[in-house]
């Protein structure tokens, strides 16, 4: 397995432990679509959701706007192109609207979102010459770690709900492994990518976050 790298402080907190079974919400690749509508719609794909204000919305994995951005997160990394997966990232607009540092679009653009196209790449050299095989096969989010965070807290202005344990699980010739998606934070009832590997590293290269299998 390869394992990437890691450590240098980041603007937004550290990881926890996996989830049981018991504490998550699994999405397998193919999901039965909801009974009903996610209880805070997604407005028109022509309308940039950061320039809405925040609602204190519980995300839920079974949405299938949240099923779209893992497909193409996993797209992304299968075919090694980090631009399928932008629009799974936490939306920048959103992103200078919670922070409360001096200069966050520099930070959006210079650091989390270099760093996320090198996880990707990373995630990629992980499957190796078995990324044309590989296969997604779920998404576990640990609905019960999620937290609200408030203003004041990892330098913001604003709140989101954080959650930290959220795994995909992939196959390749039949063996099942997975590695961790660092961190999710929620914009209006959505789930986005805020830090794929760790959100510390002393060197800028893209990390794979606790693989396994």
């Amino acid at each position: 397995m390869l394992c990437i790298l890691a450590v240098a402080a980041l603007v937004a907190g550290c990881g926890s432990n996996g989830p049981t079974a018991s504490q998550a919400i699994t999405l397998s690749a193919a999901p039965e679509a909801p009974s009903s509508p996610s209880p805070n719609p997604s407005p028109s794909p022509s309308v940039d959701p950061g320039t809405l204000p925040q609602t204190h919305v519980l995300p839920q994995a079974d949405d299938p706007a949240f099923q779209a951005g893992v497909q193409e997160l996993w797209n992304a990394i299968v075919q090694d192109d980090p631009s399928i997966a932008l629009p799974f990232f936490f939306p920048k607009s959103a992103y200078l609207q919670v922070k409360a540092i001096s200069n966050p679009s520099a930070d959006y653009e210079n650091r989390l979102i270099p760093w996320y196209k090198l996880d990707i790449e990373a995630a990629h050299a992980l499957l190796g010459s078995n990324a044309d095989s590989a296969q997604f096969v779920s998404v576990t989010v640990p609905k019960s770690q999620a937290e609200w965070i408030v203003p004041g807290v990892e330098y913001n202005k604003g709140s989101y709900y954080r959650v930290y344990g959220t795994r995909l699980d992939y196959s390749v010739n039949g063996h099942t492994a997975s590695f961790g998606i660092f961190s999710l934070i929620s914009w209006r009832g959505e789930w986005y990518i805020v830090h794929l590997g760790p959100s510390t590293r002393s060197t800028n290269k893209g990390i794979v976050y606790a693989p396994e299998g």
